[in-house]
């Protein structure tokens, strides 16, 4: 009999692996979290996204449903597919020990709430011993529907413990809603310089026919997100004779509105709207400035991958962006202001030299980030989570 100590057992929740940060989070954390120490499983609602290939090898996959990637071409034989996989999705959202039952074959330590989408999943478990861990990564200040909010704030409540991707996300729901987690961490989202600078040299971007200065941002093309102001600071700037590009990587639901805009403005040859990207990283390394117009953010993984890149980066100052880019140092902050947002991105051409102070000094942004610090960050957690377990089982 071996004195091996058994493996942890956690399952994370995750409605689909389209791309996004919560999905790339926990892929990462799939990847990189001791494997001798841990036995992970994956369950997928949806088996759809971009970064289903990316699902580690050697991590336990349970799928709830198929994605659309798996059903008939045909266009009527798929709306079946469709009405029926929601059927059963609504059955075992109000029956989940049926789907325990039929797809969960085991028992696990842990149970992750990956984001707000997953909170229902997870508490709603019929596993009551395992404990429960939601993982936030949004500012609840911004959400335009407070009720909504309110209800995300009291469900982190249920939980063990809540993990949050930033201090300012767990200081604003004390602040605003005088609302405490005494369970509770920051993590930040990890970020492998390596890697990232190893991808950014896959290709080349040239950005053909662009006038030059070319400013990336990469983002949901989401209201929230700013980019219907970054299309006017745009044109304002060209009307003012600073002639410069902008490319936006991203996809999402207000794509036709922003191509309206663009359209509208005749701005079609100097804005462009590319597209979601698997590798983002050659359109970053080959721009000369990146940009993040949003008016909400939690904890971007885009401006560590900029800032590795060694970009200077023009960004809102919300969320927990402050506690990623020193203002004036390796990059520029200002307020979620269309105004403020234009009269940063005039320095570029006002003040070139500040800006290329802010290039050197991104040399050593790296060095903030130490990946395997949250990895056994995120380890002591677990293990005393299940700690938790164990003495609760005894006692």
């Amino acid at each position: 009999m071996s004195n091996q100590p058994r493996k942890i057992k956690v399952l994370f929740r995750l409605r689909s692996l389209e791309m996004g940060g919560v999905p790339r989070v926990v892929l990462d954390l799939l990847r990189n979290l001791p494997k001798d120490k841990f036995d992970f499983t994956l369950m997928l609602n949806l088996y759809q996204g971009e970064l289903i290939k990316e699902i580690p090898t050697d991590v336990k996959l349970i799928v709830v449903e198929k994605g659309k990637e798996q059903m008939s071409s045909n266009a009527f034989i798929q709306k079946l597919q469709l009405v029926w996989r929601r059927l059963k999705l609504e059955v075992y959202d109000k029956f989940p020990s049926i789907l325990y039952k039929i797809k969960v074959p085991e028992n696990y330590d842990i149970e992750i709430a990956s984001s707000y989408i997953e909170f229902d999943m997870v508490l709603n478990s019929p596993d009551k011993n395992s404990r429960k861990i939601a993982w936030f990564h949004t500012d609840v200040t911004y959400d335009v529907n407070q009720e909504r909010a309110k209800s995300r704030i009291d469900q982190m409540k249920k939980f063990d413990h809540v993990i949050f991707c930033a201090a300012h996300i767990r200081n604003v729901i004390d602040e605003f809603y005088n609302v405490t987690y005494p369970s509770s961490s920051v993590v930040y989202n990890a970020i492998h310089t390596d890697e990232v600078k190893r991808k950014a040299l896959e290709f080349t971007v040239d950005y053909e026919g662009l006038q030059k200065p070319v400013f990336c941002s990469v983002g949901r093309l989401h209201s929230r997100k700013g980019y219907h102001n970054l299309v006017n600071i745009h044109q304002k700037l060209i009307n003012e004779g600073f002639q410069h590009s902008i490319a936006v990587l991203g996809d999402g639901e207000e794509k036709n509105n922003l191509t309206e805009q663009i359209n509208q403005l005749s701005l079609n040859e100097s804005f462009k709207l590319l597209g979601t990207k698997i590798n983002p990283y050659p359109y970053i390394k080959n721009a000369d400035y990146f940009v993040l117009p949003t008016r909400s953010e939690a904890y971007p993984l885009v401006i560590n991958e900029a800032l590795a890149l060694e970009k200077p980066i023009i960004s809102t100052n919300v969320g927990g962006i402050p506690e990623m880019i020193d203002d004036g140092i390796d990059g520029i902050l200002v307020n979620d202001n269309e105004e403020e947002i234009y009269e940063a991105m005039k320095k570029v051409f006002t003040q070139p030299e500040l800006l290329t102070e802010i290039k050197k000094n991104t040399s050593e942004s790296y060095k903030k980030f130490d990946s395997q610090k949250i990895y056994n960050q995120v380890t002591e957690i677990f293990e005393q989570q299940y700690q938790i377990k164990l003495e609760n089982e005894r006692g």
